[in-house]
């Protein structure tokens, strides 16, 4: 099975060779190739998404993807911004239903900012439409501003919008995971003022008499922000636009003690997909070791369960984390006392012997 290994920048070269290692402990013939993206892509070919990057990205079965963005190139005109990669796999793949992940491991209960009481066996899918909204609606840009109090000034705008097929087909990927779990979705929305999400809320209640097996209740995006820090553990599966879920997946990350510990994967209709951690680049941190590789080590595991088809080598990697972190070894964002804290490249080590 073909692979796409997609470092990119920051810490994405560090806590991708961890995961490469993780693979190659499976012992499965995996052929993967690595390209440059993001800034490296734009370093090495003057764009971040380079055509020979996006070439192998569509051969693959699956791409696993680190982290893009460097300050070095925040002048450079939008479309050759590191972070212009990422969104454009992401439709140039089709990408439209991004899952991630939230769950607290017990071992992890002191590291998150919440009373272990709060947030001791949580456990929440956030489910993100990834390919519509604000970020790829059009027009937008930079205009003279056409009426009101400042007419005449420059203003800047964008386009929130979606199709009822885009709202459609995310609203299925939400029941049909809630019917594996706890048969519960939330949809967030901002329906009491935005027309784009009164018309989603409209078609996801009409998508939810498919699935009578599963309860649906909506919620106001910021009533779903107070909502997760105030009892997280009322979510089971939490579908949104792909603005609110870029939000809400962060924010949802720090209850699980760091975003470090947070996977994703982000998948087509047929289940190709492109795995990352939730975290970005971290350039302050780069090449000093102490970036936390089990989140992408964690991806890995998604792209083994739901695009290759092996969930019982993803089960592997997951247990063996779970070991890890059961010994006490903690990268520098999950440290605590009485805990023993590790480099990038020892958190790797353990996780490879844990397999073993």
């Amino acid at each position: 099975m073909k692979i796409a290994i997609l470092p990119g920048d920051g810490i994405g070269p560090e806590i991708m060779a961890q995961a490469v290692r993780v693979l190659d402990a499976l012992g499965e013939p995996f052929d993967m190739e690595s390209a440059e993206v993001g800034g490296a892509g734009y370093a090495a070919h003057g764009h971040p998404l380079p055509p020979a990057t996006l070439a192998l990205a569509k051969q693959a079965d699956a791409v696993l993807f680190g982290a893009v963005g460097d300050y070095r190139y925040d002048t450079l005109e939008r479309a050759l911004r590191p972070e212009q990669a990422i969104l454009g796999l992401r439709k140039e793949l089709g990408l439209f239903a991004n899952l991630r992940p939230a769950i607290l491991y017990p071992e992890l209960a002191g590291a998150s900012t919440l009373k272990p009481e709060v947030v001791s066996g949580l456990d929440i899918l956030i489910i993100r439409e990834l390919t519509g909204d604000i970020y790829f609606g059009k027009p937008r840009g930079v205009r003279e501003c056409p009426d009101g109090p400042f007419k005449g000034q420059r203003e800047g705008f964008d386009t929130m919008r979606y199709a009822e097929g885009e709202i459609r087909r995310i609203a299925h990927v939400a029941f049909q995971a809630a019917q594996k779990r706890g048969r519960r979705v939330t949809s967030v929305d901002k329906a009491n003022v935005l027309e784009t999400f009164q018309f989603w809320r409209d078609i996801v209640t009409d998508v939810h008499r498919e699935y009578p097996d599963v309860e649906l209740e909506h919620m106001y995006v910021d009533n779903a922000a107070m909502q997760l820090v105030r009892a997280p553990k009322k979510f089971d599966v939490i579908v949104t636009g792909n603005m609110f879920g870029d939000i809400l997946s962060d924010a949802a990350a720090m209850l699980t003690g760091s975003i470090g510990m947070l996977p994703s994967a982000s998948l087509d209709a047929s289940n190709k997909g492109l795995y990352e951690p939730s975290h970005g680049s971290a350039p302050d941190i780069a090449g000093q070791g102490i970036a936390n590789p089990l989140a992408t080590i964690l991806s890995a595991a998604m792209m083994l369960r739901y695009s290759l088809g092996m969930p019982g080598h993803a089960g592997r990697i997951e247990a063996a984390v779970k070991s890890v972190l059961q010994q006490g070894l903690r990268t520098a964002d999950i440290f605590e006392d009485g805990t023993q804290r590790v480099s990038t490249q020892q958190m790797g080590d353990a996780v490879v012997r844990a397999l073993a």
